[in-house]
């Protein structure tokens, strides 16, 4: 066990990990302080944080955290999800009871390659403990414990998940089943310094490549440097004079003399060849004044033909808006749809801001041409002879004003045409335009009056039935008026003689109109009702507040017995047509008076 440990402890062999595996090149930069970079130069992690770097006392940081990109290997393919008896030569791994909770294991360290294994036989060795776990993959050590755990180190990070798998198994030695020849295996993760000694180092590998590989890239994106000048010799001096010469090499070699002159290679020795030199450059002038000579008759040209293409694009512009204007024009107007009209007056539009844009910049070409024309007159005067510049000068005064005025002039009736024109479409437009709002008003209008018609039929027609109404219950009210006249007269000559002997008191009840003292408390209720209502109430508001008291009551009953006292109640029409209304009002201190 003494050698196990030792190998644990010093034989270390160095992994290499493949270039293209991000989470490790994730987790090296961010032990390192860096943002990790990708193979073409992104960002591996965006939100990295390059405080968490590994520095000198602090622990490591945990790979298993979230964001840096280490997720435990799945487990490998090749293994069986349900778990079966494993036989060994010396032994046999009886599998857990599948209903119960997975065995719980520790955080895994960074780097993991070692193993805990607890719960061994006693009488387990490290031959039979080999045997179990070298089917996980290539063990390196294995470090024992007389209290029946070891601790096991294997080649490669993904054997221990492997090993894992074991956790939980029975342990038999051979067919005995004394204690001592039985056991439970618990595997766990373990922290071993030389597995974070590896993984640091894979990290700093990782972390120096990485660094490489910015190098490389800035280097790449970098702009190249301007290629050296040689040192001024008469050989090279030579080749120089030889490429001022020539127009395609002319703009390196003029480089090459500026920056020898700048050095101060010009000397007594040299100065002649510089000045050949400087002479050459003077002769390509004339060559840049010839080549700028032809490349203006070339403008010249182009301008020419610009100029008349441009002027005929106007003569077809021009038509083209004579034939929207006669379109606008009522006679066809009128047979057009209102999208079409819409259309037109858009086209119409556009086409002669169209137009005005081309005729300003013709106008300016001819502007710009006439100015050039006026400039080389002034500058004729100066080639005159000296002997008849004293007589001409005024001459010359007079015509270059003249000139001005004519042009200031005939600048001002073009811009008054152009403005003529411009009054005359918006003109045009000013009028469609309030054409079309005064429809709309118009429109308008008839609808609002139509409206307004519809709501005086709908009164007129409320009101004549109003006034049918009002017909009818003053019909109705002149026969009841008739037929209570005429029970009055039958009553008057039906009283017989004892009636007359009967007590005054009994007379003036069958002679009074009110018959029962039901109507006498109506009379009083009606009266007061009515003596709050000074201006009078309609028989159906009065009716209302007695059926309150008394549901029974009609307003027929109520009419007949207001009509029968006149002293007491008085019946008025207010209003005019339609608006007619019979209001009762409360005249008993007045028939007092004249009872």
């Amino acid at each position: 066990s003494a050698d196990g440990g030792a190998n644990l402890n010093l034989d270390s062999i160095p992994m290499g990990l493949p270039m293209s595996d991000p989470s490790a090149w994730a987790t090296a930069m961010n032990n390192l302080g860096m943002a990790p970079m990708g193979m073409t130069g992104q960002p591996l992690l965006p939100d990295f944080d390059p405080a968490l770097g590994m520095m000198t006392g602090i622990p490591p940081i945990n790979p298993m955290m979230p964001g840096l990109g280490i997720v435990p290997p799945p487990i490998p393919p090749d293994m069986p999800a349900v778990k079966e008896i494993i036989h060994c030569k010396s032994c046999t791994l009886f599998p857990p009871n599948p209903h119960l909770p997975p065995p719980a294991t520790r955080e895994r360290p960074p780097g993991c390659k070692t193993v805990f294994v607890g719960g061994l036989p006693e009488n387990g060795t490290e031959q039979i403990i080999m045997e179990v776990f070298e089917q996980c993959g290539e063990v390196i050590a294995i470090r024992k414990s007389k209290k029946n755990f070891c601790h096991i180190r294997f080649a490669e990070e993904f054997m221990v998940d492997k090993a894992l798998y074991l956790s939980g198994y029975r342990i038999r030695l051979g067919s005995s089943t004394d204690k001592k020849d039985t056991g439970r295996l618990h595997v766990d993760f373990a922290q071993a310094r030389d597995d974070l000694y590896e993984w640091e180092c894979k990290q700093r590998m990782l972390a120096r490549e990485e660094r490489h590989r910015r190098r490389l890239e800035e280097e790449r994106f970098r702009p190249p440097s301007p290629p050296p000048v040689v040192h001024y010799s008469d050989h090279e001096c030579s080749i120089v004079a030889e490429k001022l010469k020539d127009d395609t090499k002319f703009l390196e070699a003029i480089q090459t003399l500026l920056t020898w002159i700048e050095r101060g290679e010009v000397n007594r020795r040299t100065a002649n060849n510089f000045y050949s030199m400087i002479q050459s450059a003077n002769s390509h002038i004339r060559r840049l004044v010839n080549e700028k000579a032809a490349h203006e008759k070339e403008m010249e040209e182009a301008k020419e033909k610009f100029k008349l293409a441009l002027s005929g694009i106007l003569v077809q512009f021009e038509q083209i808006v004579a034939v929207y204007h006669s379109a606008s024009k009522q006679k066809a107007w009128d047979h057009f749809t209102k999208a079409q009209r819409k259309n037109i007056s858009v086209w119409c539009k556009q086409a002669e801001e169209i137009r005005n844009i081309h005729n300003d910049e013709l106008m300016g070409i001819r502007r710009e041409e006439e100015m050039e024309m006026s400039d080389e007159e002034i500058e004729d005067p100066s080639e005159m002879k000296e002997t008849e510049e004293s007589a001409l000068v005024s001459q010359v005064e007079a015509l270059k004003e003249e000139n001005d005025s004519l042009r200031w002039q005939l600048d001002a009736y073009r811009n008054e045409v152009e403005l003529l024109k411009q009054e005359q479409g918006k003109a045009t437009r000013d009028e469609d335009t309030t054409k079309e709002q005064q429809m709309k008003l118009l429109q308008q209008a008839l609808q609002g009056m139509q409206k307004h018609l519809l709501k005086v039929q709908d009164e007129y027609k409320k009101r004549e039935a109003e006034l049918e109404k009002v017909k009818e219950d003053k019909l109705k009210i002149e026969t009841l008026l008739e037929n209570l006249k005429e029970q009055e007269s039958s009553t008057s000559r039906i009283c017989t003689c004892s009636q007359e002997k009967e007590c005054p008191a009994e007379k003036t009840l069958s002679n009074s109109p009110v018959k029962s003292e039901r109507e006498v408390l109506l009379v009083g209720i009606i009266s007061t009702f009515l003596h709050v209502h000074p201006f009078g109430a309609s028989i159906e508001y009065i009716c209302s507040y007695l059926q309150r008291l008394d549901s029974k009551i009609c307003t027929a009953e109520v009419e007949v017995l207001m009509t029968r006292l006149q002293n007491t109640f008085r019946q008025e029409l207010s209003g005019v047509g339609a608006s007619l209304e019979k209001r009762w009002k409360f005249c008993g201190f007045d028939g007092l008076k004249m009872t």
